[in-house]
C-alpha cells in the first residue's frame, strides 16, 4: 500500500507541478479572472474559497504545507513563520519557536503576542474579537495559549489530537496582527506575507503588490498579482484563451472546458484534480415540513447521484462520503461499504419508489406537491447541479423552484439558517476527519448550516480523533460516515473535479489534489515572458 501510494504521489508531483527550467525572473502582475465579488478580504471570518484564493498571499501561517507537494500530508508539513515545533505532555501541548526580524506589512514587529492574539480570537477563547468565527469548531480541544518572551508559543490541548498541526498548515490559518482591528482586516488587511494589499473594487477587481520587505530573501519574483472579477464563465474562459489571463480561475474549469481549451489553445499548461469539494443538499431542520425526519429520508432517498456526475462531469467525478475517496484521498469511503449507506443503492428507481410512499403516507402526491424553493449560490458551480436537483426532485413529488443569489447575500443567510432547503458545496481545507467533522457536523458549529446535532456521535468524533493507528481510525470513520447518511445530516451528491490552466511563461505552479484552499502563497511563482 505504501508502494503504490509512492508511485501515485511521484505521478502527482510529476503531472502537476511546473517546476522552472532556468533561472527565475523577476517582475509582471500575474493576471487572473475571478468568479465573484468575495465578502470580505478577511480570512479568518469567511467561509469561501473565494476569500482564500486571492487574499492567502498576504499573510502567513505558523507553519504551512509544502506549496510544491501536490498531496497536503502531515509529512509535507513545513515551519513558515515559526522555525520548528516540539509535542511534548504526552502529545497536549504543542511549541513553536518563532522567527524573529518579520515585519508585518505596516512595518510593526510580528511576535508571539500576534499568534496568541490570532488564536484566543478564532477559538472563542476571547469572544467578540471578530464578528464570526466559521473555523471556531476547528479549535474546540484548544484549552489555552501561553507565551515565553516575544519568540516562543505553546498551544495546550485537552486531550491529544496529532491533526492539529494540519488545522494550523492550512490556507485558513494565517496569523493576525494583533494591534489592527478586525473591521479593518475586512477592509484593508495588514500581514506578513509576500504580498500587499492595494485596493478590492467591488464588483471590478483586486489588486497586490510585491512586500519588498519579505522576510524570505529575494522573493517574491512578481510585482503584483491582479484578479479581475468576471462573473461570466464563458467571458472567463474565453478571456484566458486570447491570452488576456495569464492563469485561469484554479477551480473553475470543468471536463467539457478542458475540452474546448485543449482544442482552442494547446499551449495551455493545465491539470484536472479532485477539488475536496462536494457538491451536497442542506435542509433546515428547524424549519417546516423538514423538521420531519421522513421529509428528509425521502430526499436522500430520491437522488440520482450518478445522474449529476454523468451531466456535470461527462463521469469524472465520484459518487461518495463526506470525506475524500482514494486515491487523492486517505480517509473516504470505498464504493462496495458506501452503497449500503441510505441513498446510496444504485438502484434509483427502487429508492425512489420509497421515497414516494413516505411522501404519500404524508399527505403528498402527484395532485398534492410539496412547494419549495432551492436556496443556492449563483455561480455556475452552485446552479447548474441546483437546476438538476429542482429536475429531479420532481419525480417525488416536489415542486422545487431554483433560488440563486449573489455571494456574499447566500453566506450571509446561511450563517442565520435563513432558508429551507439549499443546494450547498462544501470544500475541505484538509484531508482529515477532524478538520470535516467538528467543522460541518458539530452540534453549535457556524459551518453547521443544518443545524445537525448528535452528541453521541460527537463522542465518535472525539474517539477517532486520538486513535494513532490509521487503520483502527478509518473504521471509526467510515462508521461516523454511515450514521451522517442514515441521519441526513448534509447528504453528499458527488465529489467533484476541476481544472486549472495557466500560460506556459507563468512558471512554478503547482496545483494540490486534495485541497483548494491551502496552495495561493504565491511568493515563488514567476512568469518567464
Amino acid at each position: 500500500m505504501r508502494f503504490v501510494s509512492r508511485l501515485l504521489l511521484a505521478f502527482f508531483a510529476l503531472t502537476l507541478t511546473m517546476a522552472p527550467s532556468h533561472a527565475q525572473k523577476r517582475g509582471g502582475v500575474l493576471t487572473l479572472p475571478h468568479l465573484d465579488t468575495p465578502p470580505s478580504p478577511s480570512i479568518q471570518e469567511e467561509a469561501t474559497v473565494s476569500v482564500v484564493i486571492p487574499f492567502m498571499a498576504l499573510f502567513n501561517n505558523l507553519v504551512i504545507f509544502d506549496q510544491h507537494e501536490p498531496q497536503n500530508r502531515m509529512d509535507t508539513i513545513r515551519p513558515e513563520l515559526a522555525t520548528g515545533w516540539t509535542w511534548s505532555n504526552e502529545g497536549k501541548t504543542l511549541t513553536f519557536p518563532l522567527r524573529q526580524g518579520v515585519k508585518f506589512h505596516d512595518g510593526k514587529p510580528f511576535t508571539s503576542a500576534d499568534v496568541k492574539c490570532t488564536w484566543d480570537m478564532v477559538s472563542g477563547l476571547a469572544p467578540g474579537k471578530i464578528r464570526k468565527s466559521p473555523r471556531q469548531a476547528w479549535f474546540g480541544n484548544l484549552k489555552e495559549i501561553t507565551v515565553n518572551g516575544d519568540f516562543e508559543v505553546s498551544f495546550h490541548l485537552n486531550r491529544p489530537q496529532p491533526s492539529f498541526l494540519s488545522l494550523l498548515a492550512a490556507g485558513w490559518s494565517p496569523v493576525y496582527p494583533c494591534h489592527v482591528s478586525s473591521a479593518t482586516m475586512r477592509t484593508k488587511p495588514v500581514g506578513t506575507g509576500p504580498f500587499k494589499f492595494v485596493e478590492y473594487r467591488l464588483n471590478e477587481s483586486i489588486r497586490l503588490e510585491r512586500n519588498p520587505d519579505y522576510w524570505k530573501p529575494g522573493l517574491p519574483y512578481l510585482d503584483g498579482i491582479e484578479y479581475r472579477i468576471v462573473p461570466n464563465r464563458a467571458t472567463r474562459m474565453l478571456g484566458f484563451i486570447a491570452g488576456k489571463f495569464d492563469m485561469s480561475y484554479p477551480t473553475d474549469i470543468t471536463v467539457p472546458l478542458m475540452k474546448d481549451i485543449r482544442a482552442q489553445a494547446p499551449q495551455a499548461q493545465c491539470t484536472m484534480r479532485r477539488s475536496n469539494v462536494s457538491t451536497n443538499l442542506i435542509v433546515n431542520r428547524d424549519v417546516p415540513p423538514f423538521d420531519n425526519p421522513e421529509i428528509r429520508r425521502a430526499l436522500a432517498l430520491g437522488m440520482d447521484r450518478q445522474a449529476f456526475v454523468d451531466i456535470l462531469s461527462e463521469g469524472e467525478g465520484k459518487v461518495a462520503g463526506t470525506m475524500l475517496p482514494p486515491p487523492e484521498g486517505v480517509w473516504g469511503v470505498p464504493p462496495d461499504v458506501l452503497k449500503t449507506f441510505l441513498g446510496y443503492d444504485p438502484d434509483v428507481a427502487k429508492r425512489r419508489e420509497q421515497a414516494r410512499a413516505i411522501m404519500k403516507g404524508l399527505g403528498y402526491g402527484p395532485q398534492n406537491r410539496l412547494k419549495a424553493k432551492i436556496f443556492t449560490r449563483d455561480v455556475n458551480s452552485f446552479r447548474d447541479p441546483a437546476i438538476i436537483l429542482s429536475d429531479q426532485l420532481k419525480e417525488i413529488w416536489f415542486d422545487a423552484e431554483v433560488d440563486a443569489v449573489d455571494t456574499p447575500v447566500y453566506y450571509s443567510r446561511v450563517f442565520k439558517k435563513d432558508y429551507s432547503i439549499g443546494l450547498n458545496q462544501t470544500g475541505s481545507s484538509l484531508d482529515d476527519p477532524d478538520q470535516h467533522f467538528y467543522e460541518n457536523y458539530a452540534c453549535g458549529s457556524l459551518r453547521n448550516y443544518t443545524n445537525y446535532c448528535n452528541p453521541a456521535l460527537e463522542k465518535k468524533f472525539d474517539l477517532q480523533s486520538v486513535e494513532t493507528d490509521i487503520e483502527k481510525r478509518r473504521a471509526i470513520v467510515w462508521d461516523i460516515e454511515r450514521i451522517l447518511a442514515e441521519d441526513v445530516a448534509r447528504p453528499i451528491i458527488y465529489q467533484g473535479i476541476a481544472a486549472a490552466c495557466w500560460q506556459p511563461y507563468v512558471k512554478n505552479i503547482t496545483i494540490m489534489v486534495n485541497s483548494i484552499y491551502n496552495g495561493w502563497r504565491w511568493d515563488d511563482v514567476w512568469m518567464d515572458k
